[in-house]
């Protein structure tokens, strides 16, 4: 599909800053004052940074407050519900820390489940849509949560947890690329079954569908070289796990500790556009691309 800066912008940034906001929630000895402002600053920053960008993807995003209505249907609903929710409780949560350096602990783990609850919703946008068998597993969601959780424990100055989370991360990607390159093969999904002709021998298009482009071709068939999605992925895993583990493994610095964020973060940027641009829509079929 096609990889549209606004919403990799919103899948990556919002899941960094719930997954910190999740770390905050929980957190045993919450920091207090300014020092937590600065850190819900951060969270809130890329949680809401995400969901404006995501805002901007929609054809009509004045129409964006419609997302609340259809809840018990759909999960782009169901994260924008939750979403709400999580922000709310942890700008509660946070008030009373900054302001009163009370820890409210039972509102921090209540925005806690509901900041990891918004990047499940988040992954089940994606994981539900059979037309993307790439997408359509049981490993998405994990995919997502682990990103999440091991991009909010580096924000958040968990050295440990957060070498360990990137490294499950990286395996689950590693995983979940292998998996997904033959998903649409093996989702028995061809020419043939979709004009109900396939029993009738081998179906192939007489002529192309169209002279010209046009939105399917556009937005839902994209395709990248494997050579290139070859070099991307070792590109994302190198910037997504290996630098950071290295440079949390040397002595610490706050050079080296914003150096190891800036590149998980551009490695999950580039894992993200991945996830869009090797998505193999079946509608390509149609068009003789795929």
């Amino acid at each position: 599909m096609h990889p549209a800066p606004s919403i990799i912008a919103f899948t990556t940034f919002s899941g960094l800053g719930f997954g910190l906001l999740f770390w905050l929630g929980i957190d045993a000895t919450p920091p207090t004052g300014w020092v937590a402002f600065v850190f819900f600053f951060i969270g809130f920053a890329m949680a809401v940074g995400g969901l404006a960008a995501s805002a901007k993807h929609l054809g009509r995003p004045e129409r964006a407050l419609k997302a609340f209505t259809q809840w018990r249907s759909s999960w782009l609903s169901r994260e924008a519900c939750c979403a709400v929710a999580a922000l709310v409780t942890m700008g509660l949560y946070a008030a009373g820390l900054v302001f009163a350096g009370y820890d409210l602990v039972p509102l921090g783990w209540l925005g806690a489940a509901l900041s990891l609850l918004t990047v499940l919703t988040t992954s089940m946008i994606y994981a539900q849509l059979k037309t993307v068998p790439r997408w359509h597993s049981v490993w998405t969601p994990p995919l997502f949560l682990s990103l999440s959780l091991a991009g909010g424990a580096l924000l958040s100055g968990r050295v440990t947890v957060a070498m360990s989370l990137m490294l499950i991360a990286g395996a689950l990607q590693v995983w979940w690329w292998y998996r997904g390159d033959k998903a649409l093969g093996q989702s028995g999904t061809t020419l043939g079954t979709a004009t109900g002709l396939g029993g009738r021998g081998t179906v192939r298009a007489f002529e192309p569908p169209h002279t010209g482009s046009n939105y399917l071709l556009r937005e839902m068939v994209y395709v990248v070289a494997r050579r290139h999605a070859l070099k991307l992925r070792i590109i994302a895993l190198v910037f997504m796990v290996v630098v950071p583990v290295a440079l949390l493994l040397a002595p610490f610095h706050h050079i080296t500790a914003l150096l190891a964020v800036l590149s998980h973060v551009a490695g999950v940027l580039t894992a993200r556009w991945l996830f869009f641009a090797e998505a193999e829509h079946v509608v390509g079929l149609y068009y003789g691309k795929r």
